[in-house]
């Protein structure tokens, strides 16, 4: 039962880091793009460490009648790490490149 309730909360914990490092990425108001990247790089380095250690409880077998362990990138909190990466590293390349063509 603890063990379930960990991984609940670290998989929450990863969800609210994630979500920090949407907001520091494009909510930011009246900063330049290169102070938000800089903050965005601080944010997925906290969110990589909360979601691998969430990673690493959900991919251990912690029963002997279990199947055997998951690999450590297939688990869900990781995925959701990389694919959260993925959509903001092309929507920030994208944001930053409509800001610098057509903002003035």
């Amino acid at each position: 039962m603890i063990l379930d309730i960990a991984k609940a909360s670290s998989f929450f914990l990863s969800i609210v880091c994630l979500y920090q490092v949407v907001l520091n990425a494009f909510f930011v108001p009246g900063s330049r793009w290169e102070e938000r990247l800089a903050l965005a790089l601080a944010k997925i380095g906290l969110a990589g460490c909360v979601c691998f250690l969430s990673g690493l409880l959900f991919s251990q077998p912690w029963r002997v009648d279990s199947k055997p362990a998951e690999h450590l990138l297939a688990t869900l909190p990781v995925r959701m790490y990389l694919w959260t990466i993925l959509g903001v590293a092309v929507l920030f390349a994208l944001s930053w490149y409509l800001e610098e063509s057509y903002v003035l």
